[in-house]
């Protein structure tokens, strides 16, 4: 199959998505939490299902990673990581920064990223070794690479002051424009060329396996916190994007212990 075939059927599964959790969306939804207290709805499990079936019916023979139905077949040559709804708690305070995450690994590598945002009608797609695009029309990042003058988000703050104070005080003074975030679309406003870097930390696979196509196609650099490639054998990790090498470098030094 052609990448421009595989590259459709992203864009057809990530309007599926968004078009599914549209119909969910504002709407008064039952709330269970996991065992790490984080919120499910019938919306998480609904857009997934749709997507599984999809993926069934198109591709038998791939793996699949899923947030909300685990796993299956992670040992054949291509594998789908999808995350339904990335930012459950937005979606079920009606702010629409939540998202959907799209992943195809070939041998646990991302090579296809796709972030939906439905709400704004804005889907990301990145190709490894291909291009990045909005809604079809080439991104790319900013040529930023002083840390000074950077506009940089820090995602997950909380967390990070919680679990690395030290770290967190050093984000609060790095950048020149510093905004807290949550899930992933900071990290597309970087592919964008809109934001410079993004520090996030505690994302799973399913959380940062797309992003990493489209932050690299769009001329980035996207690593875990210790500056490794991330791959499906990642695990549990903290996340640098950023748009040019000297910025990476220099936020890799503010995270480090």
């Amino acid at each position: 199959m052609g990448n421009d075939t595989m590259m459709a059927h992203a864009e057809q599964i990530a309007n599926l998505a968004g078009q599914a959790a549209l119909g969910y969306f504002r709407n008064l939804l039952e709330v269970e939490l996991k065992d790490d207290e984080s919120p499910v709805t019938q919306a998480d499990r609904g857009v997934e299902l749709q997507v599984r079936a999809y993926l069934k019916s198109h591709f038998p023979q791939d793996g699949i990673l899923g947030e909300e139905f685990g796993q299956s077949d992670l040992s054949r040559d291509h594998v789908w990581s999808i995350d339904p709804i990335d930012g459950t708690r937005s979606f079920l305070s009606g702010h629409p920064l939540f998202g959907f995450l799209l992943a195809r690994l070939h041998k646990g590598t991302p090579n296809i990223g796709v972030i939906g945002m439905p709400a704004l009608n804005e889907t990301v797609i990145g190709e490894r070794g291909g291009d990045a695009t909005l809604n079809g029309e080439k991104i790319s990042v900013s040529s930023q690479t002083a840390l000074d003058h950077a506009i940089l988000f820090v995602n997950e703050g909380e967390k990070i002051f919680m679990r690395y104070p030290e770290v967190f005080s050093r984000l609060m003074s790095a950048g020149q424009t510093r905004r807290f975030g949550y899930d992933c679309y900071p990290h597309a406003l970087v592919a964008m060329g809109h934001v410079d870097a993004v520090v996030d930390d505690d994302l799973q696979p399913y959380d940062y396996l797309p992003l990493v196509p489209i932050i690299e196609a769009a001329g980035g650099i996207i690593t875990d916190w210790n500056g490794c490639a991330l791959t499906l054998a990642s695990g549990t990790s903290g996340v640098v994007t950023a748009a040019t090498a000297e910025l990476h470098a220099d936020l890799l030094n503010v995270v480090g212990s």
